[in-house]
């Protein structure tokens, strides 16, 4: 989620740059620069930190007089925050610069080679191989040498690419990463996203998966990856900036919402092979560790800890291991039996929160293997857990946390499958379709956020209600769990989840038609049981909402509304039942007319007890 902006034209770029730069912070970054063309020569300047550092390292600097040049905000994924490791990256006779957004899969192998061939590599980026591939492949003609490196690279990516060689050109590629072309007048912008050229463009050409674009100061042309000509009309963008920030959706949430299939793909992405291995190099256990251990515990906050429960099913069935789960700021004072041979997974989506960070140090004093799974790099818990296992969510600006809990589960049913196939705990047939079934989970969740009518019209009917409950059993607890969390969160609207066994244990007592119940009912070993629940409910005539799995007719006579979602093994149903719940609060947030984005007295990150 990085943000890339380029331009070439008759102004000084340094301010058109720095301007992009500003439009593309909601995206988050910790470190920036640019690289521009002056007198036919490349000046970069990069900083760690916020976009003021770069600005004042560019007041006065000769870099402003150039008009072609290209820019970055580096969310970090592979290497720490550091001016090192900002972009531009260029090559090694300093005459090709490179930004990136993305992921290069097969960097370190791409390394090892260029580096046998002679090339320097200054940062620990996945990137920086990309502009050394391209110098190596490089004998005059620019484009060419773009085109000739895109087949050895794996992954996703957008690079922009300049050279002091080509004083007029910018060439742009893109493979599953965002990229545009903003068209002026006798000038041309590339960004990772429209808020970045609306300042001096509404005209807009969005590249697709890929597309090469060559861009001079006459013109461009877009062309496949092998060289076929794309015809494609302009964009005339229609928000404002600030509505362009968001993607044209009306709050950050629900842009990230409906970027849940894209966080679970760049999760997945390199961690399944075409041979179905697991590869998880990052989390640092040997083989012998992964066998020596007896008990895993889990701690984690808030909605992490929701996706800690789907971990915890996930593990003890498919690796065959006691799970203890436990919510930070009661782990921290506990007195929990952890020794060598006990494996501690820590949840964290900032990598800051405080009462994790309290947890992850009272078991590392304890001799715990510590894993921490987080959404960035270079947060205290990556400095303090022996192995991470990252997420690449994005940068998430809501509050409440949604494409970074698929996220979290989508690497928690990862690390379980790795320890399973480790440990010889799960046949290799039944491992594979599991494989499979992870590979389909983008797409499942695509398919929900293309039926969204529904769960809008539910929520123009329930949203003046002033209590629900939520059913859940096995997987589907943490569902129940985040699904009341998210109505609370966000609509303000008292919500509780609750274990549908447990509910005939005080819950039933709040039950009357005022109260609707939101029942996980999805395909499960315990699906009769949850039934039975569900008319226990509708006996005291509380309106229930169902989440089902496709083609179940047996629950229409149990539930009131019900929402569909697609078959999936049981364990890793959690990530579709969820997103209906996501979507009911927030269409009920807001017609309630609340801030969904920024929910009153609640914070992103909790770095304080």
């Amino acid at each position: 989620m990085c943000g890339i902006v380029g331009y070439i034209g008759g102004k000084s770029s340094t301010p058109v740059l720095i301007n992009g730069l500003r439009r593309l912070e909601y995206r988050g970054y910790d470190s920036a620069g640019l690289t521009v063309l002056n007198k036919n020569s490349l000046l970069t300047v990069r900083r760690e930190g916020h976009l003021d550092e770069l600005e004042r390292a560019l007041d006065g600097n000769s870099i402003n007089t150039g008009t072609l040049g290209i820019g970055h905000t580096r969310w970090a994924t592979h290497g720490a925050p550091s001016e090192s490791n900002a972009h531009p990256h260029l090559d090694c006779s300093g005459k090709i610069a490179v930004v990136h957004n993305g992921i290069i899969e097969n960097f370190l192998s791409l390394k090892k080679d260029l580096q046998a061939k002679g090339h320097i590599f200054k940062s620990d980026t996945d990137t920086e191989v990309v502009v050394h591939l391209i110098e190596e492949l490089y004998s005059g003609d620019l484009v060419q040498a773009v085109r000739d490196a895109i087949p050895k690279i794996e992954g996703s990516f957008a690079l922009v690419i300049i050279s002091s060689h080509h004083p007029d050109l910018i060439v742009a590629a893109r493979k599953e990463s965002p990229l545009i072309l903003g068209v002026g007048d006798g000038e041309y912008f590339l960004a990772s996203d429209i808020p970045a050229v609306l300042k001096y463009t509404k005209k807009v050409l969005i590249l697709e998966d890929n597309e090469v674009v060559e861009v001079d100061r006459k013109g461009y042309k877009v062309t496949t990856f092998d060289n076929q000509p794309v015809k494609r009309d302009i964009f005339q963008v229609s928000w404002d900036e600030e509505a362009a920030e968001k993607s044209g959706y009306e709050d950050f949430m629900l842009k990230e919402i409906f970027e849940q299939p894209v966080a679970i793909r760049e999760t997945i992405r390199g961690r399944i092979s075409d041979d179905y291995r697991i590869c998880l190099d990052e989390i640092e256990l040997t083989e012998n560790e992964i066998k020596s251990f007896k008990k895993v515990f889990v701690v984690a906050c808030g909605t992490s800890y929701h996706a800690g429960i789907a971990g915890k099913y996930a593990i003890e069935q498919w690796a065959k291991m006691p799970v203890e789960i436990e919510i930070g700021s009661e782990f921290r004072y506990r007195d929990p039996i952890i020794d060598s041979s006990t494996l501690v997974i820590v949840i964290t989506q900032s990598g800051e929160t405080a009462d994790t960070l309290a947890g992850l140090r009272s078991a590392k004093e304890r001799d715990g293997k510590i894993i921490a799974i987080t959404n960035v790099v270079g947060s205290s818990v990556t400095r303090e857990a022996h192995g991470i296992l990252y997420t690449h969510a994005g940068p998430e600006i809501g509050v409440a946390a949604t494409k970074t809990l698929v996220s979290q589960m989508t690497a928690l049913f990862l690390l379980a499958l790795f320890l399973a196939t480790t440990r010889g705990s799960i046949d290799e047939e039944a491992a594979k379709s599991i494989m499979d079934e992870i590979n389909r989970l983008p797409d499942k969740v695509a398919g929900i956020l293309d039926n969204v009518e529904l769960i809008r019209e539910w929520s123009r009917k329930f949203c003046n209600c002033s209590d629900f409950l939520f059913l859940g059993r096995g997987v589907g607890l943490g569902v129940a769990l985040e699904g009341a969390l998210k109505l609370k969160e966000i609509s303000y609207i008292h919500a509780e989840g609750c274990p549908a066994g447990e509910m005939k244990h005080g819950s039933i007592a709040l039950l009357d038609e005022t109260v609707p119940v939101v029942a996980i009912a999805t395909r499960s070993h315990v699906y009769d049981k949850m039934l039975s629940n569900m008319q226990e409910v509708k006996a005291r005539s509380a309106p229930v909402i169902a989440v089902a799995t496709e083609d179940d007719k047996k629950i229409q006579s149990y539930a009131d509304y019900i929402y569909y979602v697609p078959d999936t093994d049981e364990l890793l149903s959690p990530i579709l039942a969820v997103v209906p719940l996501q979507l009911l609060a927030y269409y009920m947030a807001k017609l309630r007319g609340c801030n969904v984005d920024q929910p009153r007295n609640l914070a992103k990150s909790v770095t304080v007890e």
